[in-house]
């Protein structure tokens, strides 16, 4: 069983799924309301869900003959949170860019 970051990750790698977490952070929906936008059969979209929920990115309730799907936003903290760590490697590499960038441009009399 993979990690819950790994989870996370594997369920972002698909732009189906991403675009349901989109719709759900605009609040609850059924299956039908979800899979509407897509060219998907309702099966096809459930094993997203599936994917969603067993990552812990989504939770499904139960209202009458409906399962309304709320978005779970931990798991995205937590790969944000992840993902933040690594910044000062990012912005150091941009900062030594921009670096070697003004060294290497010749700058007109004006300054640009």
């Amino acid at each position: 069983m993979p990690d819950a970051l790994s989870a996370t990750f594997a369920a972002l790698a698909d732009p189906t799924r991403r675009a349901i977490l989109a719709r759900l952070a605009q609040g609850d929906a059924t299956v039908m309301e979800l899979a509407e936008p897509f060219a998907l059969t309702q099966p096809a979209i459930s094993k997203h869900l599936k994917v969603l929920e067993r990552a812990g990115m989504i939770t499904r309730g139960r209202m009458a003959q409906t399962r309304p799907c709320r978005l779970d936003t931990a798991r995205l903290r937590e790969a944000a949170q992840w993902i933040e760590a690594y910044r000062h490697l990012w912005d150091a590499s941009f900062d030594r860019l921009a670096a070697y960038l003004d060294r290497i441009q010749p700058c007109d009399p004006e300054g640009r």
